[in-house]
């Protein structure tokens, strides 16, 4: 949405659908996608859609070069599919939970770019790619060790991405966010993470720990905050910015 506002076309791509079947928070389903496909047209921009999981390479290169083929060229790429699972020590992690959360937090990542830049290049102007890790790319956290792992593996993937692109003037960057007011975060599961002495913790009993993460008077930041970032990384505002990882963390990487 914040992407069309500013002229973009949509090329939008999400499983609609569970990721696996003990999911601990709520998927998105066909509805979520189709709304988000009137959105975007109500601001009287394009947009094509696909139901694809990034786990599926074939799947994700036919929807881009669909999209694409739609719309003409390709000149950004978000990266933003992820998932939250778990919430055991590393030597507790379930080997289902660690697979699923690496096939799509890091694979994933990797596969949506590999779809994209092809195009990219072909076009002949150069572009911008946004990888979505966390401030859990760049220090750990217990009990969510699969996460911490995938998430620092973006930020190899955005650096090496960047290196190897940078010659046509395709640059790579990352968004760092910390906690964002979205049902990943505000779920009773993950909240859990944070007050395992209480039995049904939620968001007023969240925004105490939250805040001791942060350096600003805050338990956690809005979407729109991260869809800022990314807009400042997509534009020409920020054309010799590449490698490099934004933290939209009210000051949590200083803790």
């Amino acid at each position: 949405m914040r992407l069309a506002q500013e002229g973009a076309d949509i090329i939008a791509v999400d499983i609609c659908g569970p990721i696996s079947e003990d999911a601990q928070i709520a998927p998105s389903t066909p509805g979520d996608l189709a709304g988000t496909a009137d959105l975007i047209k109500g601001l009287d921009r394009r947009i094509v859609t696909a139901e694809v999981d990034v786990r599926d390479y074939d799947a994700l290169k036919a929807a881009v070069d669909g999209g694409v083929e739609q719309l003409g060229r390709l000149d950004i790429v978000v990266a933003n599919a992820g998932i939250g699972n778990g919430g055991q020590t590393l030597d507790k992690t379930r080997e289902e939970d660690w697979d699923d959360m690496l096939a799509i937090n890091l694979s994933g990542v990797w596969k949506s770019v590999k779809a994209a830049v092809p195009h990219i290049i072909s076009g002949g102007d150069g572009g911008s790619i946004v990888l979505t890790s966390s401030v859990g790319g760049l220090k750990a956290y217990p009990h969510t060790g699969h996460y911490i792992a995938a998430k620092h593996g973006v930020i190899g993937l955005m650096r090496t991405f960047a290196v190897e692109l940078g010659q046509h003037s395709i640059r790579v960057n990352a968004v760092c966010p910390t906690n964002v007011n979205t049902p990943m975060f505000m779920n009773e599961g993950t909240m859990k993470l944070f007050r395992p002495d209480l039995d049904n913790p939620g968001p007023d009993d969240m925004a105490v720990v939250a805040q001791m993460m942060h350096v600003l008077p805050v338990g956690w930041v809005e979407p729109v905050d991260i869809s800022n970032a990314v807009l400042f990384l997509a534009s020409d505002e920020s054309r010799y910015v590449t490698g490099l990882p934004v933290t939209v963390d009210a000051g949590s990487m200083l803790k």
